[in-house]
C-alpha cells in the first residue's frame, strides 16, 4: 500500500481509469474522472490560500463532491476537518476558531466567518480545472512520480466528537492511521477487487469515512446514499449499481426491517458482505439477518474514532457467546488490564479493561495533552473503559463500558445481553437497561421500555416472559415505561441520561 489514501486512489486511476469510483443520487464518476477532479479542486483550494498543514472546515453530506473535496485537501497536505450536515452555528464557529481554519466549505457562507474564505460546494467550475494540469500537478495520470504525495506521518484530519455534553474532543489522525485502518477493513471483510459498497453512514464521521477509504485503497467502488428512510431509492440504487456490500448501523438495520420486512433477503445471492458497527447489534437482528442472508458474510465490528476498526466478527460464521467482538484485525493488538493498567490474564470470571495498540491508533487529542496522556500514557496502547476478556482461542469479548456494566452482588451483567432478549417481546418497541443503586446488592438492573404502538402493558405476562429468557440473577429489579429511549445519531443508547433520571 502507498502512504496515503489519495495516493492509492491515484494509482488505481492509473490501473483502472474507467472503473466506477464514486456515485451518489446525482452523479457517478470513474477513477480517472475523480482523480482529475481532485487535481482541479486542489489547484483551486491552493488559490484560496490552502497550504500544507492548513485546517479546512467542511460541512459534509453524502455526496461525491464532498469526498473529492477531502481528497483534494489531502493532496495539498492540508487538514480535513469534517462537520455534520446542518451543524449548529456555535459548533461551526467554535471548531473553525479552534483550528484556525483558512477555508470553509459548505452550501452557504457563515456571516460570522466573514474573514475566512468560503467555497460553495454547489459550484462545479473548479472541477473543470483538472484538465489544465497546472502547477505542482503538472503531467498526466501516467506520470504520478512528479507529485509529492503526503507521507504517513503527516496529519490528514481532525475528527471532532459529537458528545452530548461539554466541548467536543478533536481526534488527530495521520495518513498512516488512515492506511492502517483501511487495511484492517479490507482484510477483515475479505474485500474483493470488484466490490461495490453502499454507504449510507455520514461521511462527517469515522464510520462512513473509513469504509470509503478502504474501497479507495482496494480499487473498488462506493455508492453514497443519504440515510435509508427512502427505501425505494436505496433499493433502486442497489439495483442500478449492482451493489455487492453494505455498511450499516444497527439502528439503520432495524429501520430496514421495520419498513421492508425481509426485502434484503432478495439480495441473498448478490450481497457478499454487510458490515455493522458504531453501536451494539441486538441478538434478534443478528438472527434475523442471518436467516434471510444465509450465504452473506455478516460482520459486527468494534472500534472507536481514536483506534479505528480494531476487531471484527462474522456472526454468520461460527456462532460465539453474546459479547464476542471477534479477533483483532491485522493492524491491531489487544490486551486486558486492571484498574492500574497492568496486563492481566482475563476470563469470564476475571474481567478487565480492553486496551489496543497498532498503527491504527490516533496521533493525539487536538490541543489536549492531558487528555492524550490519560488515554495513551505510553504512546502505544489506547486504554478504554470497556470491560471484557480474551478467551483461549484469541476471541475478544466486551460486556460494556465500566459505568454501564451492572455489578449485581458481584455478578457482572452486560446491559446489552438483557436488551437483546427484551426486544424480542412483541409488546416492546425499544428498550434500555442501566445500573441503579440498590441497598442489598450495591447495584441492580433497571429496565426502561417503550411499548409498541397500540399495545397495553401487561406486567404479569412481561415478567413471565423475562423469567423464561433470562437467568434469575439477570432479571431487571425495576421496570419503567417511557416514551422514547435517548440515542445518539448512530443509534447508541445515551445511558447517562437514563441513569440520571
Amino acid at each position: 500500500m502507498y502512504s496515503s489514501i489519495v495516493e492509492n486512489l491515484a494509482h488505481n486511476a492509473l490501473a483502472n481509469p474507467d472503473r466506477l469510483c464514486l456515485a451518489d443520487e446525482r452523479k457517478s464518476l470513474t477513477y480517472k474522472q475523480v482523480w482529475d477532479s481532485i487535481c482541479g479542486l486542489a489547484m483551486h483550494f491552493e488559490s484560496l490560500g490552502v497550504r500544507r498543514g492548513s485546517c479546512v472546515v467542511v460541512e459534509c453530506n453524502q455526496s461525491v463532491d464532498y469526498m473529492i473535496c477531502e481528497f483534494a485537501l489531502h493532496l495539498l497536505k492540508a487538514v480535513f476537518v469534517p462537520l455534520e450536515k446542518n451543524a449548529a452555528l456555535n459548533r461551526i464557529l467554535e471548531i473553525s476558531q479552534d483550528t484556525d481554519a483558512v477555508l470553509h466549505i459548505g452550501t452557504s457562507p457563515v456571516d460570522e466567518l466573514s474573514s475566512v474564505p468560503h467555497f460553495d460546494i454547489s459550484t462545479s467550475d473548479a472541477f473543470a480545472l483538472g484538465c489544465e494540469r497546472d502547477g505542482v500537478y503538472r503531467g498526466s495520470i501516467e506520470d504520478l512520480e512528479v507529485i509529492d504525495f503526503p507521507d504517513r506521518d503527516v496529519v490528514s484530519e481532525i475528527l471532532f466528537s459529537t458528545g452530548t455534553t461539554g466541548k467536543s474532543k478533536g481526534i488527530v489522525l495521520t495518513h498512516g492511521n488512515d492506511i492502517a485502518i483501511a487495511e484492517n477493513v479490507c482484510c477483515g471483510v475479505k474485500m474483493k477487487p470488484e466490490n461495490v459498497e453502499m454507504i449510507p453512514m455520514p461521511t462527517s464521521h469515522s464510520h462512513g469515512l473509513r469504509r470509503t477509504y478502504a474501497n479507495m485503497v482496494n480499487g473498488s467502488s462506493v455508492v453514497f446514499v443519504d440515510g435509508i428512510m427512502l427505501l425505494k431509492k436505496v433499493f433502486g440504487m442497489m439495483d442500478e449499481y449492482k451493489v455487492t456490500s453494505m455498511d450499516l448501523s444497527p439502528s439503520m438495520l432495524s429501520i430496514i426491517f421495520k419498513l421492508s420486512k425481509d426485502r434484503l433477503g432478495d439480495y441473498k445471492d448478490v450481497l457478499d458482505y454487510i458490515q455493522l458497527g458504531s453501536a451494539p447489534l441486538s441478538e434478534e437482528d443478528k438472527e434475523h439477518l442471518s436467516r434471510i442472508l444465509p450465504n452473506t458474510r455478516l460482520y459486527n465490528f468494534y472500534g472507536s474514532t481514536e483506534a479505528g476498526c480494531s476487531c471484527l466478527m462474522d456472526f454468520n460464521g461460527a456462532p460465539k457467546a453474546p459479547g464476542c467482538i471477534g479477533k483483532p484485525a491485522v493492524n491491531a493488538h489487544f490486551i486486558v488490564v486492571d484498574e492500574n493498567r497492568n496486563e492481566i490474564k482475563s476470563s469470564p470470571d476475571n474481567l478487565g479493561f480492553l486496551a489496543s495498540s497498532g498503527a491504527i491508533n490516533m496521533k493525539e487529542y487536538f490541543k489536549a495533552p492531558e487528555l492524550t496522556a490519560e488515554a495513551m500514557p505510553d504512546g502505544d496502547y489506547i486504554y478504554t473503559k470497556d470491560l471484557g476478556y480474551i478467551d483461549e482461542d484469541g476471541y475478544v469479548y466486551m460486556l460494556g463500558r465500566k459505568d454501564d456494566v451492572i455489578n449485581y452482588g458481584g455478578v457482572k451483567i452486560s446491559p446489552e445481553e438483557i436488551e437483546s432478549m427484551v426486544i424480542k417481546n412483541d409488546m416492546i418497541e425499544d428498550c434500555a437497561c442501566v445500573p441503579v443503586e440498590d441497598s442489598l446488592t450495591g447495584q441492580a438492573p433497571k429496565l426502561y421500555i417503550v411499548l409498541a404502538e397500540g399495545v397495553e402493558y401487561n406486567d404479569k405476562s412481561f415478567k413471565s416472559f423475562l423469567a423464561e429468557v433470562l437467568d434469575a440473577n439477570k432479571l431487571p429489579k425495576y421496570i419503567e415505561e417511557i416514551d422514547e429511549i435517548p440515542r445518539t445519531f448512530n443509534g447508541k443508547i445515551i445511558r447517562k441520561q437514563l441513569i440520571n433520571r
